[in-house]
């Protein structure tokens, strides 16, 4: 078991090398072709390793027809035209999936899946999440050396003297991933979680029983898989745990997160898919529920996954410089080019927000209190010396005054289900915008600095006039409502809010554009597919899950119980139940309201009426919790 092969590199991708490791690894009996759709799913192609044996060259310079109908592609791969490729990426790593309940009888070893990253082909064109990603890679590289060859002071005033002393341009990113575990059937005590997370009981405190068995396992694992981990840890929700008198857990519920070295894009996007397979495995097989969800609990800590990216150049000398930092950490927070791509992210964040909250659960997380971003706006630091910490910002600037190498931006809206391929290429393209932008505005680093310090009514080269962008306050408690909503604008509440604003901002699309990174049919596709979900989502399953919470609120006192306080908390209980849920003969329900506009597909009614909705219930759980408190 030791010796188990878990990762084929790129430098071996060739018919010699393929054939002499899977030979001398008779274990490994499938090749499976992992193909990521708009969605974010990851395909699951299983193929007898002795088909691909058989003719290796073919195997990876052709591509696999596959059935474009069971893939995410929205008006792309249709059913009159549904034939989507599976072509294998050569350029990265492969990893090899191990089912250790399936023991190969020959080599006494488990059996073996050699999973293959691959791009979706339709119509002679990449269509994929990966294909995007890799196209940002490139498209950005090309771009920002375009740039300095047209405006050399960007890389002069951090060092470099010409562009032709650059070799390569550097892309670096990595996620942190947070989940909830928790032992099945459990069910949410609400009370405890929210105390607990008041207190911050549970963050940072000592692992124990089966949560840490699993930790540990799954960290061993990404070890094996070569994406080294670098840190693992309990997040701020959750309860303790209980231990039977055998010592095994019998009620957990907790948040953990899992944080992991830096890649190039691509690799760290791919990455990030193996650590949620990993996790998912080794904690179910040990008998814990695992979710990825943004907000599996309400009125409790969600789960983020906080998203890094950064610059670098390597120069032919060998030496590499961090493209956000500037020449003196002491005097300035970024470079010239860091201003810029700070800017593009915050400025064109309406067109990028849609790609990286999609879903119904990730609004559930975007909520004030929760450390969850919400506004548009960044923070650098009280201080040239004192880094930014703060964790109510959109994106966060990461720098360490002694290393100038670990200058990078932290997208802390992204939650576990984002589309990490597509947001981190949203990310790349936003950046390059800014940095465009910037290179021409021929502004200082301090001249820069008082343009993202804009107060609001200002006029920008770039920047909206009517906007503040930079905040060292926590941004939830030193404002009021009206206050953020005025000086960082109104945020979508709704996925069709969201989407919408791919329409409102249009002209800020070009960004994402160029380079025809997305496409017209890609971004169409992806909002038909946000849409499609948030609806049947909506219906299907967020209404049934509200009439089950509804009909959980039952009526607790009596008349030798009964008080009037009782039977007032439980008449406005009552109301809020039959205005929800019941339809007359002269009015129709609010579910009944939503099921209708959805038929009729009035979007904005339907987004309307969810965020009634999601009032009412709110309103319901509380007054229920404080009617049951009185009664018990």
């Amino acid at each position: 078991m030791e010796n188990l092969l878990y990762t084929i590199e790129k430098e071996n991708h060739n018919e010699k090398d393929i054939k002499s490791i899977l030979n001398e690894n008779k274990n490994i009996k499938f090749v499976s072709l992992m193909g990521v759709d708009l969605g974010g799913n990851a395909t699951d192609e299983k193929i007898p390793v002795e088909l691909f044996l058989d003719d290796i060259s073919g195997f990876l310079e052709s591509a696999i027809q596959t059935d474009g109908s069971s893939v995410e592609l929205y008006n792309i791969a249709t059913l009159n035209n549904a034939k989507v490729d599976l072509m294998p990426d050569v350029n990265c790593k492969w990893y090899i999936d191990y089912n250790f309940e399936h023991i190969d009888e020959k080599t006494n070893l488990p059996i073996g899946t050699l999973r293959i990253p691959a791009f979706l082909i339709h119509e002679n064109k990449k269509v994929c999440s990966r294909g995007i990603l890799r196209k940002s890679e490139k498209f950005f590289k090309k771009s920002i050396l375009e740039v300095f060859e047209e405006y050399p002071h960007m890389i002069q005033n951090i060092g470099i003297e010409n562009v032709s002393d650059i070799d390569d341009i550097i892309l670096t990113a990595a996620t942190e991933l947070e989940f909830w575990v928790n032992t099945p059937e459990d069910k949410a005590d609400l009370e405890k979680l929210y105390v607990s997370q008041s207190l911050k009981e549970q963050y940072w405190k000592r692992t124990h029983g089966i949560i840490r068995t699993c930790l540990e396992k799954t960290l061993i694992k990404l070890q094996q898989l070569g994406i080294e981990p670098e840190m693992a840890h309990k997040e701020v929700g959750g309860i303790n745990s209980s231990i039977s008198i055998d010592g095994k857990t019998n009620h957990a519920m907790e948040q953990l997160e899992i944080s992991w070295k830096f890649s190039n894009p691509l690799q760290a996007a791919d990455n990030e898919l193996m650590v949620r397979e990993v996790i998912d495995d080794v904690f179910t097989s040990n008998g814990l529920e695992v979710t990825f969800k943004a907000k599996p609990i309400y009125g409790v800590a969600g789960s983020g996954e906080h998203t890094h990216v950064g610059v670098s150049a390597k120069l032919k000398n060998g030496k590499i410089i961090n493209l956000f930092s500037p020449r003196d950490m002491k005097e300035d927070y970024v470079s010239e080019i860091g201003y810029g791509a700070l800017m593009g992210m915050l400025n064109n964040y309406e067109i990028l927000n849609p790609i990286v909250t999609a879903t119904n659960d990730g609004f559930n997380r975007l909520v004030p209190g929760f450390e969850a971003p919400v506004c548009i706006v960044t923070s650098l630091g009280h201080s040239y010396e004192v880094p930014s910490r703060n964790r109510s910002v959109l994106v966060g600037l990461v720098r360490d005054i002694k290393n100038p190498k670990t200058v990078r931006f932290e997208l802390r809206s992204p939650n576990p289900l984002s589309n990490t391929y597509l947001v981190i290429a949203g990310c790349y393209q936003t950046m390059l915008d800014g940095i465009k932008a910037a290179a021409k505005s021929k502004l200082s680093t301090k001249e820069l600095e008082k343009e993202i310090c804009k107060e609001v009514g200002q006029e920008s080269f770039y920047l909206e006039k009517d906007r503040a962008y930079r905040d060292e306050n926590d941004v939830f408690e030193h404002y009021t409502l009206e206050e953020r909503n005025q000086r960082f604008s109104v945020p979508p509440a709704t996925v069709y809010e969201n989407m919408r604003n791919l329409e409102i901002y249009e002209s800020k699309l070009t960004c994402l554009k160029e380079g025809n990174v997305f496409s017209n049919a890609i971004i169409e596709s992806f909002k038909m597919g946000a849409l499609d979900k948030w609806t049947k989502e909506l219906k299907d399953r967020i209404i049934q899950a509200h009439m089950d919470t509804i009909r959980s609120c039952v009526k607790l006192h009596n008349k030798e119980n009964m008080d009037a306080l009782d039977e007032v908390a439980w008449n406005a209980i009552s109301d809020i139940k039959f205005n929800v849920m019941k339809d007359t003969l002269t009015r129709k329900s609010l579910f009944t309201n939503i099921k209708e506009a959805i038929e009729n597909k009035d979007y904005e009614t339907v987004s309307n009426l969810q965020l009634q909705l999601k009032r009412e219930m709110e309103k319901i759980q509380n007054l229920y919790v404080q009617y049951r408190k009185n009664i018990y």
